[in-house]
């Protein structure tokens, strides 16, 4: 080998040298932001687990206070239609007393704004805590997705070191933003993209 195939065997060197050093931070951008979006997938996915839970206890908690109510009211009626035949003042009197109190407890478990556990404030919270859900379900998705792009970009750039062939690390790139994209939808605007 001559000093001239030295010399350009050291420039070509020097050149992929340099090549690979751009890859390579190309590639740690993106498994940073890889690390991003994993991690607000995450919390995403475990906030909507913990309000499906939320809402779950609260729907019955709401249907708890429903059967309550409904078997006050059944007690009610009852009472009603049986003191016509009491003949006894202070036995109708005593069921009229129990008839009101009825009365007063199951409009309290419909509606008990004071402790927000009467049935109509039970549903409201469960709808608020589906609404939650909904919402870090559909972060979550994004973020995935995003995950999914800074992943292959990630595979792409490394397979440029490998081959040489710099239209991957462009793919790479486009991934890169692809899923900073997506990240973007999650954090800022997760009913946007509709993706199930």
């Amino acid at each position: 080998m001559g000093a001239h195939e030295s010399m350009e065997h050291a420039e070509h060197a020097e050149h992929a040298s340099s090549s690979n050093k751009k890859i390579a931070l190309l590639i740690a951008v993106i498994a940073l932001f890889l690390a991003l979006s994993e991690t607000l997938g995450k919390s995403a996915q475990t906030e909507a687990i913990s309000k499906n839970v939320e809402a779950s206890n609260l729907w019955a908690f709401f249907q708890a206070k429903s059967i309550r109510r409904t078997t006050v009211q059944t007690a009610a009626e009852e009472m009603k239609l049986y003191s016509g035949l009491f003949t006894d003042e202070a036995l109708k009197a005593a069921a009229a007393k129990q008839l009101d109190d009825w009365k007063t407890t199951a409009a309290r478990y419909r509606n008990e704004p004071e402790t927000g556990e009467g049935s109509e404030q039970l549903a409201a919270r469960a709808k608020h805590a589906e609404h939650q859900r909904d919402l870090a379900s559909a972060k979550y998705h994004h973020f995935e997705l995003a995950s999914a792009a800074f992943q292959i970009g990630i595979v792409l750039a490394s397979a440029t070191i490998i081959t040489g062939m710099v239209a991957l690390a462009w793919g790479s790139g486009l991934l890169a933003l692809v899923g900073l994209a997506f990240t973007g939808i999650g954090l800022f605007a997760p009913h946007a993209v509709h993706l199930m």
